[in-house]
């Protein structure tokens, strides 16, 4: 992956790091970063005023399609770290967010995800709703 200058984050959510969360060499197992970003957008949802449970019911959900991560640098216990969420970009069934995790502000991962949203009884994909589709596509032109 190619490191640029950051997208404008439009969620930023911090996130303490625990002895679970470390593996045998004292350090974050690199998986558990899938988890960290995952719970940064999940939590842009909710800011947004959207239960995950809620759309599941309404029979909408975002699966991960794809994930490119680059590790730089490890975060061990204790740490304190932000998770930076922004969107690459956003089509009707379909959004790339591009995710960061600083100490500080210090850059340990980036990762771009790309999520399709599905109907989850088939499992397929559909369009996204209306409503969070102009919510992202808003906050998208605004961090443009």
């Amino acid at each position: 992956m190619k490191h640029t200058a950051p997208l404008q984050p439009i969620h930023s959510l911090a996130l303490r790091v625990y002895y679970e969360d470390t593996d045998a060499a004292g350090i974050v197992y690199y998986a558990n970063y899938l988890r960290f970003i995952e719970r940064g957008r999940t939590e842009l949802l909710r800011a947004l005023g959207h239960d995950q449970n809620e759309l599941m019911k309404e029979g909408v959900a975002f699966a991960v399609r794809a994930v490119s991560a680059d590790y730089l640098r490890p975060a061990i216990l204790d740490d304190l770290l932000t998770i930076e969420t922004a969107i690459g970009s956003l089509g009707r069934a379909q959004m790339v967010f591009v995710q960061r995790v600083l100490r500080g502000k210090e850059l340990l991962l980036e990762a771009k995800v790309r999520v399709a949203c599905i109907d989850p009884a088939r499992g397929k994909p559909i369009r996204m709703p209306d409503a969070i589709l102009e919510q992202l596509s808003a906050l998208l032109d605004a961090a443009q």
